[in-house]
């Protein structure tokens, strides 16, 4: 009981901002290789304790040379999962009202429904709080309205542009012919090709939304966070797109509230 009297209000503070800090790191680690890794390195800790416990002195200098060097290892083993951690943190997150119309998804959804029957290939980038201008390089730059009949055109199998992808960023087509990174998750289906592994990386190390036609199959896939819904109806993409581009935004909790009131006096 004299342990809880002791514990003062800046103590109770400092616990939940530890657990925060700790929750939110599970968080972006999620889905990560890093996650996996973390494991390992917590039963080289482990051990490190235990040969110090039972006096294991060549196990004990061996692991403490590893330690020496630990962080410079994590530091290279889990760049990529930095820079997208980094990303997410330095992000700050706004309020966003957009309208169909502006991200052009009616267009895309029409345009990814052709080339689907078609059976010709496609992948459709929208970016969304992190920039994606790293990944340009290389790629033909646009300023193009968001339109079926220019998406179809450039994955028309004839077009020297079909192979990379379409980045929409603002409501435009702001580039074309882009190569994305491929994603490292070996789990993905051995099915899917370059263009899916390219969609689905994307969305690893980007808050993107990637939507794919199979040339193979004629599906329809989107990716968003490093996950796939593959062999999605174009009602369901066009649903998705809305609700993750902010068309479909989420009102305040009072808003809601007020909201059902008013359905429950009708």
């Amino acid at each position: 009981m004299g342990v809880f009297r002791s514990i003062q209000f800046k103590d109770i503070v400092d616990i939940f901002i530890v657990a925060f800090l700790i929750y939110r790191i599970l968080l972006l680690l999620q889905g990560t290789k890093a996650l996996q890794m973390l494991a390992g390195l917590t039963i080289i800790i482990a051990l490190y304790f235990i040969s110090q416990i039972f006096e294991l002195l060549t196990l004990n200098w061996i692991l403490q040379t590893f330690m020496s060097s630990l962080l410079i290892l994590i530091i290279i083993v889990f760049q990529d999962d930095i820079k997208k951690a980094l990303a997410k943190i330095g992000t700050v997150p706004t309020a966003k009202i957009q309208t169909e119309y502006s991200f052009g998804i009616e267009e895309v959804v029409k345009a990814v429904t052709k080339l689907a029957e078609k059976k010709i290939g496609a992948l459709i980038v929208f970016e969304r709080e992190i920039s994606l201008k790293d990944y340009l390089e290389g790629s033909v730059l646009l300023d193009a309205k968001v339109s079926e009949e220019l998406l179809v055109s450039i994955f028309n199998p004839k077009s020297p542009l079909h192979d990379g992808a379409v980045i929409i960023s603002g409501g435009k087509i702001v580039a074309a012919g882009v190569v994305l990174p491929l994603s490292t998750n070996p789990d993905i289906a051995k099915d899917l090709g370059t263009r899916h592994r390219a969609g689905i990386g994307i969305t690893e190390v980007s808050d993107a939304v990637a939507v794919i036609v199979s040339e193979e199959r004629g599906e329809i896939s989107l990716a968003v966070g490093g996950k796939i819904s593959r062999d999605i109806t174009p009602a369901t993409l066009r649903k998705i797109l809305s609700q993750l581009l902010g068309f479909e935004t989420i009102q305040p909790w009072w808003k809601r509230l007020r909201n059902k009131e008013n359905e429950k006096g009708e």
